[in-house]
């Protein structure tokens, strides 16, 4: 699909916004050199044998004007035990970044800033290749040679532009919260497709399933909507986090964006905050109804959080499907407080809810559903047409009541289902919910007025 009128223009003025300029290259560069400094004279007053390494995009220059994480890695020998290359990590990185605050991904890592860049100071392994790794950072350094030596300075402006591109559409970040491209996995599409132009040809004609795998290793099939094998890491499939969503979000735009090419697509602008009028006018319009359960979310951080209020949504979802209520559609949120957020197409149902049981001529299976419901409060059993069927009470005739009493008994992440059994929840429901505008302004905008 050739781009239309006015490509070359949007993409030379959105150029303009991303390049970092001289000035910001330099201090980025001073910072890094400060970084690195700090660190050798740590390991030097420890006497402890590892090397310092600057990766990710700062280290390519295939890093976004205005972005500003330096990432810089202590390469320790594999024969130290991991407990003493946490403690050390810890050590060094505390002493480097003296005003830093100790974070945790696979293993505790010290983040902080310097000179007006934040910097994560990670200790890893210096293994031989990215398939004898111990940790998963340890593969980080072997991601940076790779694309060190394939990316020149027009392929990074022409990753730049891909990487705001996807930031604009929502859809970078393989964060656990967006669950999307990965910066890693941006870089390798320029590499792959040539230039933006060619990633935006590509991904407005991808079918599912997606599949790429740059140094053709052909050594695994996965099931995830889009493979990309990683070229140091045949077993590896860089995009596993990446959701069918996002798939078709990148597809949408891309073709959107080569048929009618806009500098708005990199550069949204956030919806107006609805307000709580604004809520109310919203669910009166819509004339279906919102129900909201909120309560305080436990302390995690977001790629352990969403997972679970993502889980929690979908068994609160499931739960009320089976109690006979159809969903339209839901979403979750988390800033001070969580929220599980939900429209149902009605909110109460029938005192009753019919229950079929077999054919009549089947007639061991008839003869035990008669004795079930012989001394039953139901209505029947009796005949219709070739079945027997009862009319029972319903246990739920009110998605509020089901979800007052029955939340707990849904399919909730871990974390959420004790946070809920130790200090409750609210649940509101119709124009109730407008008091969560307060918190939830953005998100509730983004909701009701929904965009690919």
């Amino acid at each position: 699909m050739p781009a239309g009128p006015g490509f070359d223009e949007v993409i030379a003025s959105v150029r303009e916004e991303i390049d970092p300029d001289p000035g910001e290259r330099a201090a980025l560069q001073e910072a890094v050199e400060t970084v690195i400094e700090r660190t050798e004279a740590v390991l030097a007053d420890l006497d402890v044998a590892a090397d310092v390494t600057h990766v990710g995009s700062t280290a390519r220059g295939t890093w976004v004007s205005g972005d500003r994480d330096i990432d810089v890695f202590v390469r320790f020998d594999p024969s130290l035990e991991r407990e003493t290359l946490e403690r050390l990590g810890l050590r060094i990185g505390n002493e480097v970044l003296p005003d830093g605050r100790e974070e945790y991904a696979e293993h505790p890592y010290v983040h902080g800033s310097v000179d007006g860049f934040a910097v994560d100071l990670v200790p890893c392994y210096r293994v031989g290749a990215a398939t004898e790794i111990e940790s998963a950072v340890d593969r980080t350094p072997f991601h940076n040679d790779y694309l060190d030596a394939r990316i020149d300075a027009d392929l990074a402006s022409e990753i730049r532009l891909l990487k705001q591109f996807l930031k604009g559409i929502g859809a970078y970040g393989s964060d656990l919260r967006t669950q999307g491209y990965s910066g890693y996995i941006t870089e390798l599409f320029v590499l792959e497709y040539g230039d933006f132009e060619g990633a935006l040809e590509a991904a407005a004609g991808w079918q599912p399933q997606v599949e790429l795998d740059p140094e053709d290793h052909g050594t695994r099939s996965f099931s995830d909507p889009l493979v990309v094998i990683d070229p140091t890491d045949p077993e590896r499939n860089v995009a596993a986090v990446v959701t069918a969503e996002n798939v078709a979000r990148f597809t949408h735009h891309a073709r959107e964006f080569l048929v009618a090419p806009d500098s708005a697509t990199f550069f949204p602008e956030s919806p107006e905050p609805l307000t709580r009028e604004g809520v109310r006018e919203a669910v009166e319009s819509r004339a279906a109804t919102p129900l909201a359960v909120r309560f305080d979310p436990p302390d995690l951080v977001d790629d352990q959080l969403y997972p679970q209020l993502r889980r929690s949504l979908a068994g609160l979802i499931r739960g009320l499907e089976t109690e006979g209520f159809d969903v339209l559609r839901g979403e979750t949120w988390a800033a001070d407080t969580a929220v599980l957020f939900l429209e149902l197409e009605v909110a109460e149902l029938p005192a009753v809810e019919r229950h079929e049981g077999p054919p009549v001529h089947v007639e061991a299976h008839a003869s035990r559903f008669l004795e079930t419901y012989a001394d039953e409060p139901v209505y029947g059993p009796f005949i219709d047409e070739d079945r027997y069927v009862v009319e029972r009470e319903r246990a739920y005739p009110s998605a509020v009541g089901f979800v007052e009493e029955g939340l707990l008994d849904v399919a909730l992440g871990a974390h959420i289902e004790t946070a809920l059994e130790s200090a409750g929840y609210e649940v509101r429901s119709g124009t109730a919910v407008a008091r969560l505008a307060d918190e939830f302004g953005t998100e509730l905008a983004t909701y009701f007025q929904p965009t690919a």
